[in-house]
């Protein structure tokens, strides 16, 4: 099983969730975070990290999320073989993040 990253980060970006990550298995696109399927060892750590709760077990996906499931692993396949390294190391978030999280409630 893996966790997922589902749209309440678009736009925001925030990278808590990496920092607790053991296995590196966060990638970033141009808007959000993906995480590699095949990497991700359903530990849970970055679940409460995340300050827009982006952030789900596979089993537990809401409904209106399910098609995040394919987009995360196809997007951090493509980067990963793109040759794109994982992300290990905080960074800024989009300059959008603040008006996204009060947007999502908080």
């Amino acid at each position: 099983m893996t966790h997922v990253v589902i749209e309440n980060c678009v736009g925001c970006k925030f990278t808590d969730c990496v920092l607790v990550c053991p296995v590196d298995c966060f990638y970033e696109t141009e808007t959000q975070l993906v995480i590699h399927p095949d990497e991700c060892i359903d530990c849970s750590a970055c679940v409460a990290e995340c300050p827009v709760e982006a952030i789900y077990a596979e089993d537990e996906l809401p409904d209106a999320n399910e098609a995040m499931l394919a987009y995360n692993a196809e997007e951090s396949i493509r980067l990963c073989d793109a040759g794109a390294d994982p992300i290990t190391d905080q960074k800024e978030p989009l300059p959008t993040a603040e008006e996204r999280k009060a947007e999502l409630g908080f």
